[in-house]
């Protein structure tokens, strides 16, 4: 972490958590196609869920941002006691959450639903889906929170390796599942749901044998198991902002098809496919900034600034490369992505008619959204999550939602699509005026400390 040339080392942590994450969006794009081919009711209950299932992942991923971070920097300050009850800790943190989010699943589901839509075929299948997705959660906490452990202490190919395993497992179930194949019953979105939680508890369960058996940085002890104040004031510092921001998600995605629904059902499916799609493009950078923050937490433990300024302005340069390859393939072959999901069979005519020009347009927002991802991860491994919370406050809410309601009023749907670059554009110049700040404030004078004479 401290020693290897920064290029070399953010490719080593980075590539294999980029290949993970695209596989993870592979099975989220094979789920949509299956469930797509029974009906569009079932494409959009799997879509309306994604409130609800992006709230889960931001609680997971945020706490482990927070372990993440608390943990390098433990380790970057060769603190290994603390580093030990961190990730214990994290995990005792992982099994709150879950249980949270089990007892929302069993007694909630079908509430959800029927607040958004008086359909019957989207409220039963939708009910049907996130009550096993929700109710059965513990892989998703397990597995999120165990791979965090591996990516702070450098060891992200085991990740790849679990993350691999519970996709595959995933893809292999959902035709079998949803369609009954080999003698299974026939479970439909159901068995997408049961497809879903059963590859990720074999995920959760593979990496927490890697941090047993292959990550020797951490010793994983019953005794550090109960909550201590001080570590878990530490990880939520940075996770709770995290959590806050990845929610805010959540809140938009839901306020935005309640306002595409009024339009047609369509078009709440078009922008549940365009997050499938998407997750192809950011999915990739999400794994970048997975590799870089243990990188930039450890140097900032350690201080040696000069290789948190490299690792910033080369995550910066692979994440904009990567958007700018995710914009021209939205701009020339939209319809090809939009075929994947039936868009030529029943209804395909509308979901075609809608989602090109759809996909087009929120796609100039990747021109600036790799930007500002970078950043956002940057604020979390130095310990200014509330800098990225602001950030997100402002794009989702203050920004976006607004934004897209009054152009929902021109009754013109094509300009509601705008609302998004639109906001990605404000989320940028907040970036760009942060980053400088937190330059200031806690980079620069590293240069300037005794220590580095």
């Amino acid at each position: 972490m401290g020693v290897m040339p920064v290029n070399k080392l953010l490719l080593n942590m980075a590539v294999p958590m980029i290949i993970s994450m695209l596989v993870q969006a592979f099975y989220n794009v094979v789920d949509s196609v299956f469930v797509a081919q029974l009906s569009e009711d079932a494409l959009n209950a799997v879509s309306l869920a994604f409130p609800v299932q992006n709230l889960m992942i931001a609680v997971a991923v945020g706490t482990g941002v927070g372990i993440n971070a608390l943990l390098s920097r433990s380790l970057g300050q060769k603190d290994f006691e603390r580093a030990n009850q961190t990730a214990m800790n994290g995990l005792f943190l992982a099994a709150a959450s879950c249980l949270v989010f089990t007892i929302l699943g069993w007694t909630c589901a079908r509430l959800f639903y029927t607040v958004q839509t008086d359909i019957p075929g989207i409220v039963e299948y939708g009910t049907d889906y996130l009550t096993i997705v929700s109710g059965v959660s513990v892989g998703i906490f397990l597995s999120i929170a165990c791979e965090r452990l591996l990516q702070a202490t450098g060891r992200t190919f085991y990740t790849m390796i679990t993350q691999a395993t519970g996709a595959i497992i995933n893809i292999i179930l959902d035709p079998i599942l949803i369609f009954g194949l080999f003698g299974f019953p026939r479970m439909e979105v159901a068995g997408a749901a049961v497809a879903t939680v059963v590859g990720q508890i074999c995920g959760g369960l593979l990496a927490l044998f890697f941090n047993l058996t292959r990550n020797p940085d951490i010793k994983l002890s019953w005794k550090n198991f109960l909550p201590r104040k001080a570590i878990v004031a530490g990880i939520y510092s940075v996770g709770i902002p995290s959590i806050a921001m990845q929610s805010i998600g959540s809140v938009m995605v839901f306020g935005m098809n309640q306002i595409l629904i009024a339009f047609t059902a369509t078009a709440t499916a078009v922008f549940g496919v365009y997050f499938k799609l998407q997750s192809f493009i950011f999915m990739p950078v999400f794994g970048l900034n997975n590799g870089m923050v243990p990188i930039v937490a450890y140097n900032y433990g350690a201080r040696k600034p000069d290789r948190i300024i490299k690792t910033i302005k080369l995550s910066i340069t692979y994440a904009v490369g990567i958007m700018a390859v995710g914009l021209l393939l939205f701009q020339m072959i939209p319809h090809v992505f939009l075929g994947l999901f039936m868009a030529e069979g029943e209804g395909g005519g509308d979901m075609l008619t809608i989602g090109v020009p759809a996909l087009r347009t929120i796609s100039y927002s990747f021109l600036f959204a790799g930007f500002a991802i970078v950043c956002s991860s940057v604020f979390q491994a130095l310990g200014h999550g509330v800098l990225s919370l602001a950030v997100s406050v402002v794009r989702q809410l203050v920004v976006l939602l607004p934004m897209a309601f009054l152009l929902a009023q021109t009754e013109e749907l094509s300009l509601v699509w705008w609302s998004i670059p639109i906001a990605e554009l404000f989320s940028l110049a907040m970036s760009a005026l942060f980053l400088r700040r937190v330059y200031r404030k806690e980079i620069a004078p590293m240069r300037e400390s005794p220590k580095l004479l």
